[in-house]
């Protein structure tokens, strides 16, 4: 009577295993879903395009999108091509390609940093507190390119409080604002419109330079980072990855620099093709 019982016993436990195993497996019902120029602020161009997967869960991981144009110019629209690219190479992820206030290029000069700083916090800022609503993890990657590049290594290496990136992708992006500065030096047209950006010079606003460098607040904890340069890239010179690539490898931090020697600030061809494998393949390996 005792086994009897203990055999009964045990098939319950079997079946309501069985169950829970069969009730997890299946895949929810929840629906894809966009939402473009989502609000996360009270400016019209604090605004974001929103992809959210198919069956999502808690354990979504999240994609951020920031664009470059010389912080100055540029949109959301700049990612918008490579968008099917990104959900078919990181199927299940969530990606949010968020716009930021531009500042202007011409008098009255207003927006100048670090309003784009604060505005890329303001995005993230958002996503977390959202997250339930839009049902995703805390599994995030940061990705830009240009000043977008400079913008996600900011976020990710100064200001991470609220949220630490898993990975961070920089197409190049500056790292060293006094050096871009100094490499602009016979270039006086694009180096009085930084001198406007940063409301002086590397001389006079030394704190502000500093600041918007991420290059200063690597440290040992930084996540893992792909950097991708073109060699004949003229805006921003591919010294500025070299460097970050240099200090990430002595402070121990994961990470791969890739330099497309006959590109110029952008890429193409065979390398734009590469530059996918590269951030995806990194993307994956580095966010369990």
């Amino acid at each position: 009577m005792k086994l009897t019982k203990n055999l009964l016993l045990l098939s319950i436990i079997v079946t309501i295993i069985s169950c829970s195993k069969s009730n997890t497996s299946t895949p929810n019902n929840i629906g894809a879903k966009v939402m473009l120029h989502v609000a996360y602020g009270t400016d019209s161009q604090q605004v974001m395009d929103i992809y959210l997967p198919a069956g999502r869960d808690t354990s979504t991981k999240v994609l951020v999108l920031i664009h470059g144009g010389s912080w100055t110019g540029g949109d959301k629209n700049d990612f918008a091509q490579y968008i099917d690219t990104f959900q078919k190479r990181l199927p299940g992820y969530a990606i949010f390609n968020i716009n930021y206030r531009l500042a202007a290029n011409s008098l009255p000069f207003k927006n100048a940093f670090p309003t784009q700083e604060q505005d890329v916090q303001a995005a993230v800022n958002f996503i977390f507190n959202s997250e339930k609503t839009y049902i995703v993890s805390n599994n995030w990657c940061l990705l830009g390119f240009s000043a977008g590049g400079h913008l996600a290594l900011l976020q990710s290496y100064k200001n991470n409080t609220l949220i630490k990136p898993k990975v961070v992708v920089d197409l190049f992006g500056p790292t060293d604002m006094a050096d871009l500065y100094n490499f602009y030096g016979k270039n006086l047209i694009t180096q009085y419109g930084l001198s406007y950006l940063l409301n002086g010079t590397p001389t006079n606003n030394s704190n502000l330079y500093y600041s918007s460098s991420p290059i200063n607040y690597a440290t040992s904890t930084s996540p893992p980072t792909l950097i991708l340069h073109g060699g004949k890239d003229t805006i921003v010179p591919f010294r500025e990855s070299v460097n970050l690539h240099n200090k990430l490898t002595s402070l121990g931090v994961i990470n791969k620099y890739v330099l497309y020697p006959n590109q110029p600030h952008g890429f193409k061809g065979a390398d734009e093709l590469d530059a996918h494998q590269q951030m995806v393949s990194f993307i994956k390996t580095y966010m369990p």
